[in-house]
């Protein structure tokens, strides 16, 4: 997890943090891990009622909405939660809330609720003020995938507010809505916002191949953010003006991402064999280390593969939705693994007495990060080789690869050339302000 804005978080005073919405409870656990101040989340009301996640909603005060598709109707019901959120704001502690209203995978933005507008407006008007409205975009990348996921939390800047406050108490519809609309506007500038998984993927691989070609390795996790974000902005405004031609970019990255893949190639990574000497070399150096490191790795993977398995065919069985398989992997570990280890703990105790338990006990927890270790570097290994002997075996296949990098990067320099610098700082982008509105369906732009 990469975070980026930090030093703009309040450390003091009334807050309401905004996110977008992909991971279920990952979300809230992400900022609860990165904002360094006590947050009390908002939740649907059903998840109260779970007994896996219900628990841990309660231990940290969150508060229940009750949403209209759940029978949320209640008045008195809401305006219990924005009593209880400006008492939180006045007590100053954060109000966490996902103003979609819903965690969905997809790497794009919904239509905005105006639920944290009318928090801010309620707490205002009760006297707790300045209440500050912080946006956080939060950009995941396989967020499923053990240890290959990854997320990057932007923190951006304060939402204005003075004149939604200074609006509501004459027109309070309409000050909620504008300050809504303009915190959609924030978060839209935080994410990498398209509509799909897939062409997400290829901004990634779009991104790194850049990188590597024409910037080297010295951009942070901000300036990774920021290009993704500028590159999704380029690809909506091509795609409603050049749709051609963007389609065909999108073929070219395609197909070369296609053709890496099946040969077990880095998407930029340098093609070009290194000389016998160095790669023998590196390679004995790997091997000695798996083999020195083979009888702590075994211990790891016998006492972790237990565990590990029941996870895993857990979630064969209960096969979750993508924006939720993170969280049923946490909460289904987090059950697991105390039992299979208090149950190993038992059988290493009958089999040898209390050493036996020290020992175990004592080898756990540097066991089960030392066979992670030995597997990624024995998963590296393999990979590295089969891409070494691939270049081997076909000469050609460098030089052919890194004219089409080089054809790709090309097109890319004359798609971009089309593309104001407002549209790719994300200024003006027509169809976008109006999804702020609960009401409204996604437009195109």
């Amino acid at each position: 997890m990469d975070v980026v804005g930090a030093e703009r978080i309040p450390r003091h005073g009334p807050l309401i943090v905004a996110a977008n919405h992909h991971n279920a409870l990952v979300d809230a656990v992400l900022l609860l891990s990165t904002i360094p101040r006590r947050l009390v989340p908002v939740a649907k009301a059903p998840l109260f009622g779970n007994p896996l996640i219900g628990p841990f909603l309660r231990v940290i005060g969150a508060l229940p909405v009750h949403r209209r598709q759940e029978g949320g109707t209640d008045p008195a019901r809401n305006a219990a939660l924005f009593s209880a959120s400006t008492e939180i704001l006045r007590s100053g502690h954060v109000v966490l809330i996902f103003p979609e209203g819903v965690s969905q995978p997809e790497p794009t933005l919904m239509p905005l609720r105006t639920g944290a507008a009318r928090m801010l407006l309620a707490a205002e008007a009760a006297g707790v003020s300045p209440v500050t409205l912080l946006p956080v975009g939060l950009m995941f990348h396989e967020p499923g995938t053990f240890r290959t996921g990854w997320a990057v939390v932007s923190v951006g800047d304060p939402v204005a507010t003075g004149d939604a406050v200074a609006l509501a108490p004459a027109e309070p519809e309409e000050a909620a809505r504008r300050l809504t609309a303009r915190l959609g506007e924030a978060l839209r500038g935080l994410i990498a916002d398209v509509d799909d998984r897939q062409t997400l993927r290829l901004v990634e691989h779009a991104e790194r191949l850049w990188r590597q070609e024409r910037a080297g390795a010295g951009w942070d996790a901000g300036t990774r953010a920021d290009w993704r974000r500028r590159a999704t902005r380029a690809y909506r405004y091509l795609l409603h003006r050049e749709p051609a031609r963007i389609e065909a970019l999108r073929g070219l990255m395609e197909r070369y991402v296609k053709d890496v893949d099946a040969a077990g190639l880095g998407t930029a990574m340098g093609l070009k064999p290194p000389p016998a000497r160095v790669t023998l070399g590196y390679a004995a150096r790997q091997l000695a280390v798996l083999i020195a490191g083979l009888p702590l790795a075994l211990w790891g993977l016998a006492t972790h593969l237990p565990p590990y398995s029941l996870t895993s065919a857990a979630m064969r069985r209960l096969r979750p939705e993508a924006d939720v398989e993170a969280t049923y992997k946490l909460v289904a570990g987090v059950v697991l693994y105390p039992i299979a280890w208090i149950v190993e703990g038992w059988v290493a105790w009958r089999l040898g007495g209390g050493w036996v338990l020290a020992l175990f006990v004592g080898l756990l927890a540097p066991g089960g990060f030392f066979a992670l270790a030995w597997s990624e570097r024995l998963r590296r290994l393999y990979r590295e080789g089969r891409a070494l002997l691939r270049l081997l075996v076909d000469r050609d296949l460098a030089g052919h690869l890194a004219e089409r990098r080089r054809g790709i990067l090309a097109e890319m320099d004359a798609a971009v050339a089309l593309v104001p610098e407002s549209a790719l700082a994300g200024a003006g982008e027509p169809g976008r302000l109006g999804e702020a509105r609960p009401e409204a369906r996604r437009a195109d732009p």
